[in-house]
């Protein structure tokens, strides 16, 4: 088990609150169309049931690595948020990253903030210490 860390913290609230966001959103949309049917969760972001679904699993992976594997999580769920983000500034607000999860500013911003704050707590939190042995 990791001790407490920046990273613990991250991997433990982030994916709290996008397995959180995954749920919310399908009450919003749940069409898995190309991009189908997308609605905006609380009038502000866009979603449909893909991207719900991407907010599930990067979620569920959060709270899983959350004991062994939080630095790992938080570095990796960084680049892919922040490389999200950067799509989806390139492509415009309204538009659909694959053609299947929309995107607007306002989630691009958000992607930016989670992608910055993994890399962040994943660069505060030591890479491994090595294991303690019981004293002789």
């Amino acid at each position: 088990m990791e001790a407490s860390s920046p990273a613990k913290l991250y991997a433990t609230l982030v994916g709290t609150v996008l397995t959180i966001a995954g749920i919310i959103g399908f009450f919003y949309s749940g069409n898995f169309g190309s991009p189908g049917a997308v609605e905006k969760v609380f009038g502000i972001l866009a979603v449909n049931g893909w991207h719900n679904v991407v907010h599930l699993v990067t979620g569920l992976l959060g709270l899983a690595a959350a004991g062994y594997a939080a630095r790992q999580y938080a570095l990796g769920l960084g680049l892919v948020y922040i490389a999200v983000a950067i799509w989806g500034f390139i492509i415009g607000s309204g538009d659909s990253i694959l053609s299947i999860v929309p995107v607007n500013t306002p989630d691009n911003i958000l992607h930016l903030i989670i992608g910055l704050t993994g890399l962040a707590a994943g660069a505060a939190t030591p890479a491994g210490a090595p294991a303690r042995t019981a004293p002789a």
